[in-house]
């Protein structure tokens, strides 16, 4: 890292936290050749997969949409808006970690309901209804069945 005030190469960290942000990390510097102390700021930039529609099409990953999507099925919850940052960043944790440079957006919709399943069973019931574009009631009660199989009540419990 170059000194800002002398453009010295030489430069010592003396101090690193992670920034409030939680994606950032701030390091105190000092140069070894003018001796001044400066701060810099690091910030992860991870790169997510891109999305196939199921048309095939392929667009850039967009967390505003999910998190819209989640804040809807979320509406009128007892959830605020750190719990739904919580909630898209695990599921952009899981699409990180499949160290894929696609995936499709049928898959990110099943990681949306599973997370909304573990967190909260009508904000998945909601979810799903869109996602799975419900016709009738039948199969909104086929979905709350499914709540109560003991796959779906270990989910919940974990």
């Amino acid at each position: 890292m170059k000194c800002p005030f002398c453009q010295h190469a030489d430069t010592q960290v003396t101090d690193s936290r992670l920034a409030e942000e939680g994606n950032c990390v701030r390091r105190r510097r000092r140069c070894h050749a003018c001796d001044q102390r400066f701060i810099t700021v690091e910030r992860l930039d991870v790169r997510l997969p891109d999305i196939v529609k199921s048309n095939g099409s392929r667009v850039p990953y967009n967390a505003h949409k999910l998190r819209t999507s989640l804040e809807r099925a979320l509406h009128k919850r007892p959830f605020d808006s750190e719990d739904v940052d919580d909630l898209v960043a695990a599921i952009e944790g899981r699409l990180y970690r499949l160290g894929r440079k696609e995936v499709s957006s049928r898959l990110v919709g099943e990681m949306a309901m599973e997370t909304l399943l573990a967190t909260d069973q009508v904000a998945y019931v909601r979810f799903a209804s869109v996602y799975k574009s419900f016709n009738d009631v039948s199969e909104f009660t086929q979905a709350i069945a499914t709540l109560s199989t003991p796959q779906a009540e270990a989910q919940t419990d974990g």
